[in-house]
Formats: C-alpha cells, sequence, structure tokens
C-alpha cells in the first residue's frame, strides 16, 4: 500500500506560514521580518519553523547575522515570491478601489433620463472620481428593468410606471408630468378645457409602443374610455417635438423635451377637464448583488440631492 506521504501531493495549508517565510527570505532577518508583519519574533520563528516542518526540509540557515536561504529554501521563494507579488497586486487594487481610485459603474438609462436627470451627477462624480470608469446602457425604461434583472448594470434610472420581479428596489428621485403640445394650427385648442375624448379627432404624434411613457398614457386614456390612433410613432422625444413645431399634430412628451418651445410660444400646452398623473424618475436596484464601492457611491450622489443636501447640482 503506498501511504499518503509518499506519493499524494501535499499543500501546506496555512498561508500564513508563507507570509512569514517570504518576509524572512527578503529581509535576511527574523527581527526585521516580525517589524514588518507587526507580530512578534517569536511568531515568525514559530511559523517558519511549521512551515520546514511540513514540508520537511530546511528553509534557512542560521548565521550569526541573520538568515540565508538554503537550496530549497531558494526554489520555494522564487515561487512564493509570484504568489506573494500576485496578491499585493490585488490587495493593492482592492485598496484603490476602497479609496475610489478604482473601479466601474454600469448605468441604465433612457434617453430622457440621462438627458434630464442623471448628467450633472455623472458630471460631478467624474469631477471627483476621474478614475472611476462609468458605463453607461442607454435603452428606454424596460430594456434597463432587463439589464438589471439580468446582472448588466448595477443600478438604472427609469420612468415609472415599470414592472419587474420582487427583487427590484426603486426609489422615486424626480417628478415628471407628461403634456400634450401643438403649434400655431390648432390655435383653436389653445384657450379651452378639452374633454379627452376630443384627442380621438386630433392627429396624434406618439413614442412607440416599447417604451414606459406610451404605455402609461395608452392606461390612462383606456381608463378614460378614450382609444387613440396616433398618426405618427416615433423613436425619440425630440423628434415628436419637432414634428409638432411642423404643425403635424399633437404630441405626447414629458414636458422637459418640449420646456424651451412652451416658453417661447413656439408651442403651447393643450388644457383638460381631469389632471394627468404625474409620474417619477425612480433609481432602480436589485436587493440581491452587492454594489460595488464605486456604485454605491454614484448612488449615494443621487439620493443626497433627492434629500436636499446637494444644492450645487
Amino acid at each position: 500500500m503506498i501511504s499518503y506521504t509518499e506519493k499524494a501531493p501535499y499543500m501546506v495549508t496555512n498561508l500564513e506560514y508563507y507570509r512569514a517565510f517570504y518576509m524572512v527570505a527578503k529581509a535576511g532577518r527574523i527581527t526585521e521580518a516580525a517589524q514588518q508583519l507587526h507580530i512578534s519574533q517569536p511568531a515568525v520563528s514559530q511559523s517558519v519553523r511549521q512551515l520546514e516542518l511540513q514540508l520537511g526540509v530546511s528553509l534557512f540557515i542560521r548565521e550569526s547575522k541573520g538568515v540565508r536561504l538554503t537550496k530549497e529554501g531558494e526554489i520555494l521563494f522564487a515561487s512564493v515570491s509570484q504568489w506573494y507579488d500576485i496578491m499585493l497586486k490585488g490587495e493593492q487594487q482592492i485598496l484603490r478601489m476602497k479609496n475610489l481610485d478604482a473601479g466601474e459603474v454600469r448605468i441604465g438609462a433612457s434617453d430622457m433620463t440621462l438627458r434630464f436627470f442623471l448628467l450633472p451627477y455623472l458630471e460631478k462624480f467624474h469631477e471627483q472620481y476621474p478614475e472611476i470608469k462609468v458605463i453607461v446602457t442607454n435603452g428606454p425604461s424596460p430594456e434597463t428593468i432587463r439589464a438589471l434583472e439580468n446582472g448588466q448594470i448595477d443600478f438604472g434610472i427609469v420612468s415609472s410606471p415599470f414592472s419587474g420581479n420582487t427583487q427590484i428596489q426603486s426609489v422615486p428621485v424626480r417628478e415628471i408630468e407628461d403634456v400634450f403640445i401643438c403649434g400655431r394650427r390648432f390655435l383653436p385648442y389653445k384657450n379651452k378645457t378639452l374633454d379627452f375624448h376630443e384627442l380621438e379627432n386630433l392627429p396624434i404624434i406618439s413614442l412607440e409602443k416599447n417604451t414606459s411613457s406610451r404605455s402609461c398614457m395608452d392606461q390612462f386614456l383606456m381608463e378614460n374610455e378614450v382609444t387613440i390612433q396616433p398618426e405618427f410613432e416615433l423613436a425619440t422625444s425630440d423628434m415628436i417635438v419637432q414634428f409638432a413645431l411642423r404643425n403635424l399634430g399633437v404630441g405626447i412628451v414629458v414636458r422637459d423635451f418640449a420646456q424651451e418651445y412652451l416658453e417661447n410660444g413656439k408651442l403651447f400646452e393643450l388644457r383638460f377637464n381631469k389632471m394627468i398623473p404625474k409620474r417619477s424618475f425612480c433609481l432602480v436596484t436589485d436587493s440581491r448583488p452587492h454594489l460595488s464601492m464605486a456604485a454605491e457611491q454614484l448612488v449615494k450622489l443621487i439620493l443626497d440631492q433627492k434629500n436636499g443636501e446637494m444644492k450645487d447640482i
């Protein structure tokens, strides 16, 4: 019968032995190694001795002024040095990430949430932590939710309402308002209070159906027994505004997109006898994975503003 110690490979389980061996070999003196390791000299000597006992070889030759490696010790030191250097690089990288001198944040955001909410925070975050890489995945809110559920992003900024699994956590961070906008062709409607049913007789310009904004408006109108068949279904709210400026119909957008033209009078907002429910931009995270320190810091930056602690953004 072949015994384990004769043929099977043996691994020292206490890595602190190797750490002590490495530091002694580097310093050439047990006293100096103990100082660098912040432990007692007897503890270092005991670690080295235990390593020698478990490996079954002498690793050092003890001399009056210190120690030097045996041939076996030189072979082991060559390998341990590679491991130790890799370990140190890993520790240094972790420390850099802890100090926010390195790292990565992955965010999901639509054109709207990016433009009208997230960009000032990304600017400030980059000023404070220029070494952190920020990756923004641009897509409508439903795509952002799917990316979050699949672990492709750390967090997202979406517009409500949205659906997702029970692990999704949501914090409203800014209120938004949907409006119906139009140009001079529709001036007879400017000072009137309309019923939503009158939209059925107007040319409507809306977003495509794969967006939360379109789904929300369709649901609201359906609850009011109103059915619209848009003349134009566009990919972006910016294009809806441009179509409205050219009098091609009544556009449905979040107010931010049309604010400039509402203020200068090139467009006006239709008024109705019932309020359109306001919505929110929401910061969404998945409660299961742990956020990186970089992602946590950016989330904190955003939530501090929500709580009124950052007046300069």
